[in-house]
């Protein structure tokens, strides 16, 4: 399969204009760098002052060595941060492609989860929901019910 082929998601009717540029960013990133078994998600986020950072699944030949594409984005936008100044993201959008030939909006996995709502719980994390297969916005806390939150 050719990533070129793919089927974009459309946007949704719900999804700001800054948050569809994610959308497309995360799209037009993996469709560049997609390979199976090793890039096979994109995520673009956007932070506090509106800078877009993204990040690539990068898939290692032991599990444990893999790293989710929304930690790489993460890591890239602290890295690029004043000395002390803290990460704040307003929102988060990853896809992958699918074996039918399009692109889905996916929700972090759990570790991620984690991650984003240890650092930015209040910020906007799309997912597609199971039932209706829509594209929906969620605060990154509320992916996580009960979490025990940790004092920084």
């Amino acid at each position: 399969m050719s990533a070129t082929d793919v089927r974009p998601v459309p946007t949704p009717l719900s999804m700001s204009a800054a948050d569809a540029e994610l959308l497309a960013t995360a799209q037009e990133l993996l469709t560049r760098v997609w390979q199976s078994g090793r890039h096979e998600v994109a995520t673009a986020l956007r932070t506090a002052d509106g800078t877009v950072h993204t990040g690539v699944h990068v898939e290692g030949s032991c599990r444990r060595s893999s790293i989710c594409a929304e930690g790489v984005a993460m890591g890239t936008a602290r890295g690029a941060l004043p000395a002390g100044e803290p990460l704040s993201i307003t929102s988060v959008v990853s896809v992958q492609i699918k074996p039918a030939g399009r692109f889905r909006i996916i929700a972090p996995c759990g570790v991620c989860r984690e991650l984003i709502s240890d650092y930015c719980p209040d910020a906007t994390v799309w997912v597609t929901t199971v039932g209706d297969d829509e594209p929906v916005p969620l605060r990154a806390l509320d992916l996580l019910p009960e979490k025990s939150r940790r004092q920084w």
